[in-house]
């Protein structure tokens, strides 16, 4: 067994804590939907947002909300690169799981332009 990464975005409506909670929930939903996670797969998840994000920490909803809350856990502010995304939360979910595990990353609503085609 192996850990691979899992990585995800969306943007944030406003800077309150239930913008953030719903954004984060929305996009745990979507990355558990998409790669089957388990909680008890789950090595470690890693949130940053935007400098203009801090009324509340993510993970603190993912736990009262998904089920992670045995679920190692950290926020973390964002490199503020000038005109960078704003109102922006990302995550990195590391899981264990089969080397044939391919991850399929999200990125959600004003994040989606992070990974646009080239």
């Amino acid at each position: 067994m192996l850990s691979k990464g899992i990585r995800g975005a969306i943007t944030v409506e406003e800077n309150t804590s239930e913008s953030i909670c719903k954004a984060t929930v929305e996009l745990i939903e979507r990355l558990s939907e998409k790669n089957n996670i388990e909680p008890k797969n789950i090595s470690h998840a890693i949130f940053t947002l935007t400098d203009d994000l801090n009324a509340e920490f993510p993970a603190k909803f993912v736990r009262q909300n998904c089920g992670w809350d045995k679920t190692a856990m950290m926020c973390f502010h964002e490199l503020n690169v000038p005109n960078s995304l704003p109102k922006c939360l990302r995550i990195l979910v590391v899981i264990n799981c089969d080397d044939d595990f391919e991850p399929e990353f999200v990125y959600l609503k004003g994040a989606e332009k992070l990974r646009a085609k080239i």
